[in-house]
């Protein structure tokens, strides 16, 4: 049998071995309404894998010399694992026992969800989860995007046994895995082990990992988060970003970098070091299947948080009516050429960004050729990608704070705002 694809970097300083079972299908498969579903899964086929128990699987791990954990994101899910590489063999066996014969015990299973549905409200104290979730919700509303991977009360409340059973059976199948192994092990014996994983999976159409294009609200939009006494805020402000195959999708990331992509960055400089209203100051521009946002995110007191804000949307307005430098351009073309050595230190990290260009259909040789792609991006480029993707007319403003303080001053700071919502902190949903 002839695994789907195999990736592999060899390394042999270390006796150690990195594997991933990785699904081209993630949190995004999960049913409305059973949002969570995808990453409960993942976590209950890591407790009970081949009918163990969870204590019986840890102990048997640390006794190989290992690591095993599960993963889940919208777009992909999947295994991992380390070990060193004597044991390798019998860590693909716990390998195979967690993908493809978990034990899914009932009690294991309730257990899962009550642990979840702590997380859930665990979750309400850390503020910038708050304003993160919030801000996905209304930047995508009706899209996958927008759903929580980790699910809501209701949703962990209402997954049953049945629904795991059958969201495993039809995620792990084999033309839904690709493999990625790194260390101290060659491409002969990579093969070898996925083909034998592979043997323990059923053949199985794969499900469609495509991802809709989501939609983006036009107009400026506020979700004011309401929790009582916030002495601290978090600001996330959003508007459409970029998706891998656009063909100014790097002159876009670079001119992201010069904005907010480091600590020396515009927002930094403005907003931290000229006037200490934030300790951080950052954009941020993800990358997955389809057009992900560019957000913007600060943490002022809360009686700065108006004016941070103001501040940031004229930054971002004047951003996209002027450009960039050509000074500027230069440094961030420096910075982001020498910085890529970092991406590609180590076996286990090289081999990470050949899965990402798999998983996330990035064009061929997008890590490869990175550096000559930015090398070549020129200022025109930086500028033309910039005025036409960024639009600040129509933006998502999500906040964290106490309405009762600064509502109104956050939403005087937003200039022809569309709408405006105040939300319980501890909404059900």
């Amino acid at each position: 049998m002839k695994p789907p694809l195999v990736l592999v970097e060899s390394c042999a300083a270390l006796p150690i071995v990195s594997m991933t079972m990785a699904l081209r299908t993630g949190a995004a498969r999960d049913p409305v309404g059973k949002e969570g579903l995808c990453r409960l899964m993942g976590r209950l086929m890591r407790r009970t894998g081949g009918g163990r128990s969870t204590e019986e699987l840890d102990v048997h791990v640390d006794s190989l010399g290992g690591s095993l954990g599960v993963d889940a994101s919208h777009s992909v899910s999947g295994v991992h694992g380390t070990v060193i590489t004597r044991s390798l063999q019998q860590f693909v066996e716990v390998l195979g026992d967690v993908a493809a014969r978990p034990g899914f015990d009932p009690a294991e299973h309730e257990r899962l969800k009550r642990e979840t549905l702590a997380e859930i409200v665990e979750a309400r104290d850390h503020d910038r989860a708050l304003a993160r979730s919030n801000f996905r919700r209304r930047m995508y509303p009706d899209h996958a995007y927008g759903r929580s991977v980790v699910g809501s009360q209701s949703s962990i409340a209402d997954l049953s046994l049945d629904d795991v059973r059958a969201f495993h059976r039809e995620s792990y199948v084999r033309d839904n895995v690709v493999f990625a192994f790194s260390g101290d092990i060659d491409p002969d014996a990579a093969n070898t082990i996925a083909e034998q994983l592979l043997e323990a999976l059923p053949a199985g159409a794969a499900p469609d990992p495509s991802v809709p294009a989501p939609t983006f609200s036009e107009g400026r939009h506020l979700v004011f988060v309401d929790k009582p006494e916030r002495s601290q805020t978090q600001i996330l402000i959003g508007t459409a970003g970029t998706r891998p195959q656009d063909e100014d999708h790097v002159a876009l990331f670079v001119a992201n970098t010069v904005f907010g992509g480091t600590f020396t960055a515009r927002l930094t400089q403005e907003v931290r070091e000229k006037r200490g209203w934030s300790y951080g100051a950052y954009s941020n521009l993800p990358i997955d299947k389809e057009r992900r946002a560019l957000s913007l995110w600060t943490f002022p007191k809360a009686e700065d948080a108006a004016a941070c804000l103001g501040l940031e949307l004229d930054l971002l307005e004047r951003f996209v009516d002027k450009g960039i430098t050509k000074k500027e351009l230069a440094w961030a073309k420096r910075y982001l050429v020498r910085s890529h050595a970092f991406a590609l230190d180590t076996a286990s990290k090289r081999v990470g960004l050949l899965l990402d260009e798999v998983m996330y259909d990035l064009p061929d040789g997008y890590y490869r050729d990175y550096t000559r792609h930015v090398e070549a991006v020129t200022l025109e480029q930086v500028n033309a990608a910039i005025s036409r993707r960024l639009d600040p007319r129509n933006l998502i403003v999500a906040v964290v704070g106490t309405a009762s303080q600064i509502f109104d001053e956050v939403r005087a700071a937003i200039p022809e705002l569309a709408d405006a919502q105040i939300v319980p902190y501890d909404r059900n949903d």
